[in-house]
């Protein structure tokens, strides 16, 4: 139902419309219900890809062009109600990027904020500003804005991690900027896990500044997330439309990990099956542990571990667990709760 009544095409209003629009204007009450509706509209579609099929593809990549010479081997995770666009929702990209034993994906950095899930492999590292990490499975890494970052693969194994990034919010504003390193690799400046020690441990350096939009800890370890998780279950507190969820913070603030993107975990006892809940956050989901399907706007998805699934502004989820499982899952929530915009409902009749 449109918010107003579109007002009827006269001849007169014709000839009038043409007038103006040679003058750079149009009349605001023929587009009033695209531009303002009553709900979200969106050309996100809730979508699935099994890693199963996506693994062969990305390793045949790895034959096809180096990490060097394509800078980043990554397929991008492209939502099929927006083709060519280089999106999985509205506002966020999303790619499986693979590196192989021995390679290196060169050292660079830009305005877009991302955030790395590792899928597959262990061993492989990421630096950042002079620190390098070491990726295993379950680890949530973030590349800050404007920071100089690298990978590379030492492990005797292919790695492959989920990139998330902010590309169309930074598309939006026209703020996009980027810059090569001299040098594959930037120097490393500080010993692995550097950061953890001095921001992960419920303490500041004493002399530390508070602010900060990025978290400082730009690796949080799936083995600390998924411990936390495990003591929470011992509570029997179970959210309705969640089972038990956490999000991945700023230890100087209290705020998301990252400026644009929030980031989750979850966990969902076997048959547990969740109260319909949706938001206006279209969020990317992937199950680390477990499998069951969800239902997204009426849809269903079976799911597996590694699997990635999409769930569109303001469409009805109910997850259905059949094992116990853990999903990691990113959307643009801190985003829309700095601009007073976020919007969620629980048990919607999705009217």
């Amino acid at each position: 139902m449109p918010v107003i009544e579109t007002p009827e095409v006269t001849p007169e209003r014709a000839r009038y419309y043409d007038k103006i629009r040679e003058q750079g204007l149009s009349p605001l009450w023929m587009v009033f219900n695209r531009l303002i509706t009553r709900t979200p509209e969106s050309d996100c579609r809730p979508y699935l890809w099994r890693y199963a099929d996506l693994k062969p593809l990305l390793l045949e990549a790895g034959g096809l062009i180096s990490a060097a010479e394509a800078e980043r081997r990554v397929l991008i995770l492209e939502n099929p109600g927006m083709p060519d666009s280089g999106r999985i929702t509205t506002s966020l990209y999303a790619g499986l990027q693979l590196v192989l034993p021995g390679e290196v994906a060169p050292a660079h950095r830009h305005s877009q904020s991302a955030l790395r899930f590792v899928v597959d492999g262990d061993g492989a590292y990421t630096a950042v500003d002079g620190e390098r990490t070491v990726m295993r499975p379950g680890d949530f890494v973030i590349t800050p804005p404007w920071a100089w970052h690298d990978h590379g693969n030492e492990s005797g194994e292919p790695m492959i991690w989920m990139d998330g990034l902010d590309i169309p919010v930074l598309q939006f504003f026209d703020a996009s900027f980027a810059e090569p390193y001299s040098g594959d690799l930037q120097p490393v400046t500080r010993q692995t896990g550097d950061s953890l020690a001095r921001f992960g441990a419920n303490m500041l350096p004493v002399d530390h500044a508070r602010g900060g939009s990025v978290s400082p800890i730009f690796n949080y370890p799936y083995a600390r997330s998924r411990e936390a998780l495990e003591q929470l279950k011992r509570q029997e507190e179970w959210d309705p439309c969640h089972g038990l969820k956490l999000c991945y913070v700023n230890p100087l603030n209290g705020d998301a990990a990252m400026p644009t993107i929030s980031a989750f975990i979850q966990l969902l006892p076997a048959g547990f099956e969740t109260a319909p809940y949706r938001s206006t956050d279209a969020t990317v989901f992937t199950p680390v542990e477990g499998r069951g399907f969800s239902t997204i706007a009426g849809q269903r998805f079976d799911w597996a571990e590694k699997d990635v699934f999409v769930a569109p502004s303001w469409a009805t989820v109910v997850h259905h667990p059949e094992t116990e499982s853990v999903l990691f899952s990113f959307s643009d929530r801190t985003c829309q709760e700095k601009l007073g915009i976020f919007r969620e409902q629980r048990n919607p009749d999705d009217g």
